[in-house]
């Protein structure tokens, strides 16, 4: 038997590289009818991707004014490549704060 009280106290956190926060929002449609939720840190990556109905965009999104057209710029063209001109010129890009 040990002669130690109570729980063993946790060992050291690990400090891992942690993924960049997202700082765009983009709804864009996802073909069907309905519209996906992908977020992206500074450097346009995404890092998320989520049906657009949820809870969570309109919680991400509270308060902030869409941005129309802009994901138009070239600065998307990578990001949002598999998407048409179209539906980029639809897609409402919010800046969030981080």
């Amino acid at each position: 038997m040990s002669e130690g009280f109570g729980i063993e106290s946790p060992g050291k956190h690990h400090s891992a590289n942690r993924q960049k926060p997202a700082r765009w929002l983009v709804l864009i449609d996802a073909g069907g009818g309905g519209q996906l939720a992908r977020l992206f840190n500074e450097s346009r990556e995404q890092i998320a991707e989520f049906d657009a109905s949820t809870e969570e965009t309109s919680s991400l999104i509270g308060g902030l004014t869409p941005q129309r057209g802009a994901a138009l710029g070239t600065e998307w063209d990578k990001a949002l490549g598999g998407h048409s001109r179209a539906d980029r010129a639809a897609a409402e890009v919010y800046e969030l704060s981080v």
